[in-house]
């Protein structure tokens, strides 16, 4: 016994040295630092989604394959912002912001989108406390290297000493935290996750350092502002006495505690460290660990909740932003005040880059995304059905300005070279549309997208018919695609 004991003491000794050489911006909070009343509000607001079936799978595109996640997902987060990962953007189940409206299809949905943005406000400020702490720590550091460096040779000129100094990452890395400290630790957003492993038929087993079954591969995540921190919050469901073991159990760790794993990027020969993760324990990858460390989910036995806040980069990734990108495009159609007959102003192969792009984009990279996901997002809230009417009613108009500029780019008004630089440049953003839609139809019917359940099934939206009186141009384009490279060639010819 005394010799199993003091095995555990060195294997703890061991750890302990490696997470703070190798792991040392990762930071745990066990749940016994955190106040109770922030225990008991997310425990049932995690429940309270779970039972009102909030949580979906995501069926996301990994290498051009489509592929549904094993564990379940909601988005909740600030009014109007959306999260992207694996090709696959979410949007906000939006928390109460003052000056936002919000209507919750239950109160006690609006009750657990309370408690999740005041367990955001506490890690935020937990974070700037971490972060602040290993800043001092980096200063001591400083600190004792200048006066070591002061018993150096005296060769060693002041000039240069001086330089030497301002030159070493630490100094700059202090003077940037202080300048973008707040930026980097402002969640604007929290992805909760939940696995039973029970239901699952088959979890991988990690790969490199045998820690066993993965509810999550290794990853790095995806779509943050750079250095910016990620605080998880870990709730874990109670094991009870009856539970069977496992036999073939990871050596290091309890197969029953779920872990949080860690690995230095790309790196396999630096040996991985796995933290065990209670119930209601907090851990928080601080600074830029994210992008040097890749980590990964250890599943334990119990059922697991998770709320994973992120500062999400969002520049082009709220409604704000796209509503305005479409303002911006629609600028450039023109409507007679007597008549209300819509034109064209003239536009330049820029202009016509800009509206097509936006076109593009507001169809493929938010109304199919949306559409993709069914009507999961009315379990919820009702927040999304007039801003993504808003966006279809803007991508109505965008389909007549390419068919107002079709018949323009047909009435060969312009010079030789202007028209075959207009021609070259639509071309190439209606064939990108055209392979778009193909793939959207393809994954909309799929047998993983018929497999889902019916308020989960992709819907193909926008989609119509090709002889649709109420649209001015086909839903498949392949006719306007041979139509424009005609014109090409007999301008070349």
């Amino acid at each position: 016994m005394k010799r199993r004991g003091a095995a555990a003491a060195g294997e703890e000794r061991e750890k302990d040295a490696k997470w703070k050489t190798k792991y040392s911006k990762l930071v745990l909070k066990n749940a016994g630092e955190i106040p109770q009343e922030v225990h008991t509000a997310v425990e049932e607001a995690f429940l309270t989604l779970l039972k009102c079936g909030c949580f979906f799978q995501d069926l996301v595109r990994i290498k051009g394959k489509d592929f549904v996640t094993p564990v379940s997902r909601i988005l909740i987060g600030n009014p109007g912002c959306t999260y992207k990962y694996l090709n696959t953007r979410l949007f906000t189940v939006p928390w109460p912001v003052e000056s936002y409206e919000i209507n919750y299809s239950r109160p006690e949905i609006s009750r657990a989108c309370k408690a999740l943005i005041k367990l955001n406000e506490y890690l935020h400020r937990e974070t700037v406390q971490a972060l602040q702490q290993q800043n001092l720590a980096e200063t001591k550091e400083i600190e004792d290297w200048a006066v070591m460096d002061r018993h150096q040779d005296y060769a060693t000129s002041i000039t240069e000493m001086g330089s030497t100094l301002r030159d070493q990452s630490p100094f700059r890395l202090l003077k940037n935290d202080c300048a973008d400290l707040k930026e980097r630790t402002s969640y604007n957003l929290t992805l909760l996750n939940y696995m039973d492993p029970q239901e699952m038929s088959s979890l991988k087993r990690e790969p490199y350092f045998g820690m066993g079954k993965m509810a999550v591969s290794w990853h790095h995540d995806e779509n943050l502002v750079e250095r910016s921190t990620v605080a998880v919050y870990s709730y874990s469901c109670e094991e009870s006495a009856t539970d069977n073991l496992e036999e073939d159990a990871p050596k290091g760790r309890d197969p029953a505690v779920w872990h949080v794993g860690l690995k230095v990027a790309w790196d396999i020969k630096t040996p991985g460290l796995a933290i065990p993760l209670r119930q209601g324990d907090c851990y928080f990858m601080l600074d830029d660990l994210n992008m040097t460390h890749q980590h990964c989910v250890l599943a334990g036995r119990q059922p697991r909740f998770s709320s994973t806040h992120r500062v999400a980069e969002c520049s082009q990734g709220t409604l704000q932003y796209i509503l305005s990108e479409c303002k911006t495009a629609l600028q450039n159609l023109h409507t007679e005040t007597d008549s209300g007959h819509l034109s064209l102003k003239p536009l330049d192969v820029k202009d016509i880059k800009q509206v097509e792009e936006t076109h593009n984009e507001v169809e493929f990279e938010w109304l199919r995304q949306f559409w993709f996901q069914g009507k999961r997002y009315r379990k919820c809230t009702d927040w999304w059905d007039e801003p993504i009417a808003a966006l279809e009613e803007f991508w109505r108009q965008m389909e007549l300005m390419t068919s107002l500029l079709l018949s323009e780019i047909r009435k060969e008004e312009h010079t030789e070279g202007q028209r075959n630089e207009r021609i070259r440049c639509l071309l190439s953003l209606i064939m990108e549309r055209q392979k778009l839609r193909e793939e959207w139809l393809t994954r909309c019917h799929s047998q993983l997208a018929e497999s889902l359940p019916e308020d989960e099934k992709p819907e193909c939206r926008p989609y119509w018919q090709q002889d649709d009186p109420n649209m001015l141009l086909p839903f498949n384009l392949e006719d306007v695609i041979i139509e424009l490279e005609n014109l090409l060639k007999t301008v070349e010819c």
